[in-house]
């Protein structure tokens, strides 16, 4: 009786354009430590982050041209 061939087994499922950087480094971590859904879940809380720093910017915005209107003797506008 003759064996099976042996096939090579990769030992990561690692896209082959992570490069080899600090960030290719971390997500590569990522991949193997977290599933799929967790990292979607990270990404989307990341994006909720910045959505809210620009939105609380926007606010800062607004109130300063509020104030500037509000100001009789403002030339702001």
């Amino acid at each position: 009786m003759q064996a099976a061939p042996v096939r090579p087994v990769r030992a990561t499922a690692l896209p082959p354009s992570v490069a080899l950087t600090v960030t290719g480094a971390l997500r590569a971590m990522e991949a193997l430590l977290l599933s799929g859904g967790q990292r979607t879940a990270r990404r989307n809380a990341w994006t909720a982050v910045l959505e809210d720093r620009r939105r609380a910017k926007d606010r800062v915005e607004a109130l300063h041209v509020l104030e500037a209107v509000a100001d009789p003797a403002s030339k702001a506008t």
